[in-house]
């Protein structure tokens, strides 16, 4: 590989993991809005289905670049970015401890009980995020390269969508359980959240299969790799 194209392609990583960084920590502190995501207004299990937390909405991007990350950078650089982003979010959470402890001034637009109102609980939901997240991101991580080795590289949306699936699934329910036990959401919701949660994810991994083929179609033709070839001591 060239200079150029390796100095590219760690340009590439760095946006990726930037990106990965900034999906995870936005969940983490915007997870308290919830809204409808179907027109149909049905309630299973004491929760509206499809009714879930806005903080879902930059998730799944962790697990698409992870995806990119495992396929074409390969298991390492992917648990690297992984282990980043734990480290951003205690960050976060330090940054909103000493935002809550900084009392308002009588002028400021944000008053104390306006700004704990909106991130009194976050600690506690970056604390289940992270647990949560720490146990999906390295199952994803583990199933995607279990398939793509089984399958010798090929089948890249089975890989994709089997890891997707089983991450997002586990990273659902242990951070309703989390979230449920510190009682910042109510026990009588956790099914229909929960159903609700993984049915979003699941629809999010599909569509964004097209794109993960995008992606690594543009790595491989840019950097000519073949079918199932990652970089190798690049960063």
């Amino acid at each position: 590989m060239t200079e150029k194209n390796k100095l590219l392609a760690q340009n590439i990583y760095l946006v990726l993991a930037g990106l990965f960084i900034a999906s995870l920590v936005a969940s983490n502190l915007i997870f308290q809005k919830f809204f409808y995501w179907y027109p149909f207004n049905i309630e299973i299990y004491g929760a509206k289905l499809f009714e879930v937390s806005v903080g879902l909405l930059p998730y799944p991007i962790t697990f698409l670049i992870t995806d990119i990350l495992s396929e074409i950078y390969g298991k390492r650089k992917a648990n690297q970015v992984v282990i980043t982003g734990i480290f951003a979010s205690l960050f976060s959470l330090g940054i909103i401890y000493v935002g809550k402890f900084s009392p308002a001034t009588p002028w400021s637009p944000v008053d104390d009980k306006t700004f704990n109102l909106v991130f009194g609980a976050a600690p506690l939901a970056v604390l289940a995020s992270m647990l949560a997240y720490l146990f999906a991101q390295f199952v994803d991580i583990r199933v995607y390269h279990f398939w793509k080795n089984y399958t010798n590289g090929k089948h890249l949306w089975l890989r994709n969508n089997f890891s997707t699936f089983s991450s997002q699934i586990i990273d659902t329910l242990t951070v309703l359980v989390l979230l449920c036990f510190f009682e910042i959401i109510a026990w009588n919701k956790f099914t229909g959240l929960l159903i609700s949660g993984v049915m979003f994810k699941v629809l999010v991994a599909l569509l964004d299969t097209p794109l993960l083929y995008l992606s690594v179609y543009w790595f491989r033709k840019r950097f000519n790799l073949n079918e199932g070839e990652e970089f190798k001591n690049l960063i």
